[in-house]
């Protein structure tokens, strides 16, 4: 994954760009080794502990289950992502490649499925909050709002396949020839997947802190929160946004660099890449960090996983005694 195309050029010395290559390359096969199992781990636990009592589920809980199907995606493609390219180095890593393609737009749907759940668990947390007599944020909404949130995902990953299939039927077609810019679907994904998420989040955000100053009427008839919960919701976009901004700090890089329209040399070149290799390795790594802050602040899930680990042994235990009796009428 990690490179350094410098060649030389302009008498630049290639040993930094190789240390740094070298380090990130150690932390990418570490996170690999560490990151990847235990965020596998974390979230089909996350999953499995809420999806087995439905009836248990508070909203929050519903969009932190689709982040996790989210985590699930990115650890699945963060192989393909981290070592691929770099060990490959072949046709089918080529940017124009049906899978390189594919695993950007897969990466891509991850990546506003994550940022959007985050968003909206703010927003839906603030109108659960000022507005608790109501159920606009309800779990029986909160399902369908995270079906569209995997509905939208899928078809903003669009524009990546349409530039693709230009590239390969209509490359003499003018309407198409304009398409065929990486710039527009950096500045595509940059608005859709970060600008406004980002915006929403940090919306939610300002309004439940300005709702926590304030005592009102529905305050102590309904309760307070949990103090765990806004914890849980604040280190959760404090996260989510500060490991995908970087990622989205190079696209909008590159985008205004092609803009511009300015040849690049080695050095920049170089550090351009190495820049979005990072950017990207911190992208992937939110799909371990956020299931573990869950795990650690979310006081219900300890209580769920041991509901879940008390089903699975009872239902191991109820096999035991049939095998007992097949076994001693075969005998």
């Amino acid at each position: 994954m990690w490179s350094c195309p410098l060649n030389g050029t302009g008498g630049e010395d290639p040993l930094p760009c190789l240390h740094l290559q070298r380090a990130l390359s150690a932390l990418s096969l570490l996170y690999l080794l560490s990151g990847v199992p235990l965020g596998l781990g974390y979230n089909a636990l996350l999953l499995l502990a809420n999806l087995h009592d439905p009836g248990g589920m508070t909203m929050p809980d519903v969009y932190f289950a689709n982040m996790a199907a989210a985590g699930l995606l990115l650890c699945a493609l963060a192989p393909a992502h981290l070592l691929g390219p770099g060990a490959a180095g072949g046709a089918a890593w080529d940017p124009g490649s049906e899978v390189h393609v594919s695993l950007l737009v897969l990466f891509n749907v991850a990546a506003l499925v994550t940022l959007y759940s985050t968003a909206l668990l703010g927003l839906d947390c603030y109108i659960e909050r000022a507005l608790p007599r109501t159920y606009m944020s309800s779990v029986y909404n909160t399902r369908h709002v995270c079906g569209f949130v995997w509905g939208g995902a899928l078809l903003a990953g669009f524009s990546s396949l349409l530039f693709h299939i230009c590239s390969h039927v209509a490359a003499r077609l003018v309407e198409c020839s304009r398409m065929r810019d990486a710039a527009a679907d950096d500045a595509i994904t940059l608005l859709v997947g970060y600008l406004v998420p980002g915006l929403a989040a940090l919306y939610a955000l300002a309004l439940l802190a300005r709702v926590r100053k304030e005592d009102t009427p529905l305050d102590r008839d309904a309760g307070r929160p949990d103090p765990s919960a806004h914890r849980l919701l604040v280190a959760t976009v404090c996260a989510q946004f500060g490991l995908w901004t970087p990622h989205y700090l190079t696209l909008l890089g590159r985008t205004v660099l092609a803009a511009r329209g300015k040849a690049l040399d080695g050095h920049h070149v170089g550090t351009l890449l190495l820049a979005k290799d990072l950017s990207k390795f911190l992208a992937f790594a939110s799909s371990a960090v956020v299931p573990v802050l869950y795990r650690h602040l979310d006081r219900n899930f300890p209580g769920k996983l041991r509901r879940l680990m008390k089903k699975l042994r009872r239902g191991h235990q109820s096999c035991s005694p049939d095998q007992a009796g097949v076994q001693s009428v075969t005998a």
